[in-house]
């Protein structure tokens, strides 16, 4: 299986809040949304084959009455454009802002679980040993991952100086370790 090396970044994550500002990423999309609108009016005038038809000269009560209701429509479907582009941004904004949080919690508990593998006693060792593993399944990012796994693997690579009291203990085969 492919492991990008430490230190690399998957090609499609974001780094960091990228947004447009918001004036931009309303006139794209009205823009986008008025390009839409004539496709598909043109679409259906050509469909229908409507070019025969002749304009009005005046304007009555109901033709008046439903330029109003089609300009109500507008907006409101105006209105729908901006609050979903504002959900959006909040969206993500909230997202990234959890994936912060979430980065700072594993910090912190990183740190405590690697400050436990300096301890002089072996459980505390083994506990942070532990810490470790399950920091490296719960971490929020690979790298963040890879960055536990990394440290268990170096802590594993350090040479263990053995105990001088193990070393006056006679061998399972009744010789001394000094022989």
């Amino acid at each position: 299986m492919f492991r990008p090396r430490y230190g690399e970044e998957e090609r499609g994550a974001r780094h960091g809040l990228r947004l447009w500002p918001v004036g931009t990423a309303l006139a794209v999309i009205f823009a986008t949304a008025i390009v839409v609108a004539a496709c598909a009016f043109f679409a259906g005038w050509n469909l229908l084959g409507a070019h025969g038809l002749k304009p009005e000269r005046r304007l009555t009560t109901s033709t008046l009455f439903d330029l109003v209701k089609m300009s109500f429509g507008v907006v409101a479907g105006s209105g729908a454009l901006v609050a979903l582009v504002v959900a959006y941004r909040r969206q993500r904004v909230d997202e990234d802002g959890a994936l912060r949080e979430a980065t700072r919690l594993h910090t912190e508990r990183f740190t405590t679980a690697v400050s436990q593998l300096g301890e002089d006693a072996p459980a505390i060792r083994l506990g942070g040993v532990h810490a470790l593993a399950g920091l490296a399944d719960d971490a929020p990012t690979r790298d963040l991952r890879q960055t536990c796994i990394d440290v268990l693997c170096a802590y594993l690579r350090l040479p263990f100086p053995p105990d001088p009291g193990d070393l006056s203990e006679p061998l399972p085969d009744g010789t001394s370790p000094s022989q």
